[in-house]
């Protein structure tokens, strides 16, 4: 019993240290993210959808408060690739040395992949959500005027969710190597992750179909993607676990 409780207080020693680790890197990325902030929102003023309107601020701490949500934004983008790694790392002496090593190739692709995902929410997603409130209020002869620190939210709203739901493959990966999924698993379950897919879609695009399925589908291939990856992962680790019961026999 005492071995188990001098176990849970290193365990939480170490998260505790790896947490503190996280925070620096977070502080320093976020002081790297204030000096980026200014020349970041100017380029996005310069590019469509933003370069169309005027922009706002309706408070006098919405500047200041739209400089610290890119300087915080900025911080995590780069603290993102450490804050995998520490996650790694605080996992990795529950893995055997071969799932450590392979375990530690997700994370430069974790990060690539939340960057794709960023590129098609804000290129692709964010221009249609945003023409279209801006088709309504036209139509509704509205004047658009537009805050600057309401559009970002606007923007991080759409794009943020799916950087996230970009990262799925890695997830599904990780976790069937752990063995906490398999492929028979994912394919049960591909009708109602179909469903969340388009209902995540239509929620994050405007309410037609044409949006709903530009977004639905990718999102859809995204899954078909985890599925495929988590077969080839799995029958790796049946030919392996095969070679190893015939050399010595059934675990």
């Amino acid at each position: 019993m005492l071995n188990d409780e001098m176990s849970l207080v290193e365990h939480l020693g170490e998260l505790r240290k790896r947490i503190m680790w996280i925070l620096v890197v977070l502080v320093v990325g976020m002081v790297g993210g204030l000096v980026a902030a200014k020349p970041i929102i100017r380029y996005l003023k310069s590019i469509p959808p933003a370069r169309d309107i005027g922009w706002n601020v309706f408070s006098p701490w919405d500047a200041l408060r739209l400089y610290m949500n890119f300087g915080l934004a900025v911080g995590i983008l780069i603290t993102l690739p450490v804050i995998l790694y520490h996650i790694w790392a605080f996992v990795k002496p529950g893995l055997r040395e071969t799932e450590q090593k392979a375990s530690l190739v997700y994370v430069p692709y974790a990060f690539l992949l939340f960057l794709i995902g960023l590129s098609f929410g804000y290129w692709v997603v964010f221009p249609m959500a945003f023409y279209f409130t801006s088709s309504i209020s036209k139509s509704l002869e509205i004047n658009e005027m537009y805050g600057a620190a309401q559009y970002f939210t606007f923007m991080f709203n759409i794009i943020l969710p799916l950087a996230c739901v970009f990262e799925m493959p890695i997830v599904v990966m990780f976790l069937t190597k752990i063995k906490l999924l398999n492929p028979k698993r994912l394919h049960k379950f591909r009708r109602y992750a179909y469903m969340l897919m388009v209902v995540l879609a239509t929620v994050i695009t405007p309410p037609d179909a044409i949006s709903a399925i530009l977004v639905s589908v990718p999102l859809i291939i995204l899954y078909e993607f985890s599925v495929f990856m988590s077969g080839f992962i799995y029958r790796k680790q049946l030919a392996k676990d095969a070679a190893w019961e015939l050399e010595f026999g059934p675990k």
